[in-house]
């Protein structure tokens, strides 16, 4: 299938509604703070993909999964606020574990273009493939760390492009 963009409404349409208020809230929040959007239609579901700066950057995506709807960050400036993922629950730290090396930065094999993740978690260092490395489902207890994970990531991008 080829890539189909789609409208705001269709994806809104498509999100759980137990899920909605987070999705539009997050949303909101990141087109006031400069991000833009673009809505396709992918073989596993429908994709938002939200990004900042010039040049436009992926901050964020909403995509679908069997288990449900899931956000990616693209935590580029994490190391502006380390102190910060000490605070994330043990879902979302156990989704990080779980997440699939950086082959360049682990073995050197992948693309010279590619930049993983290389940070700390209390004393455990981790060396992350950008792709899946903050790739967090959707839940009442994990939404409030999302929101403030990416609010830590646009300020820290807004601070370093002055």
């Amino acid at each position: 299938m080829a890539q189909e963009k789609i409208t705001f409404e269709q994806f809104f349409e498509a999100v759980e509604a137990s899920n909605q208020p987070f999705v539009q809230d997050l949303h909101n929040y990141l087109l006031e703070n400069g991000c833009k959007v673009t809505f396709e239609e992918k073989k596993s579901g429908f994709l938002a993909s939200y990004k900042h700066g010039k040049p436009p950057k992926a901050v964020l995506n909403f995509v679908f999964r069997k288990h449900g709807m899931l956000t990616r960050i693209y935590g580029e400036r994490i190391s502006g606020y380390p102190d910060f993922l000490n605070t994330l629950p043990k879902e979302m730290v156990q989704s990080i574990e779980s997440a699939g090396i950086c082959k360049r930065l682990v073995h050197s094999t992948c693309s010279p273009k590619c930049i993983g993740y290389d940070f700390k978690i209390g004393n455990e260092h981790f060396q992350k493939c950008r792709y899946n490395c903050f790739e967090f489902l959707i839940t009442d207890e994990n939404n409030p760390h999302i929101k403030s994970f990416v609010e830590h990531e646009i300020k820290e991008r807004m601070t370093g492009d002055k």
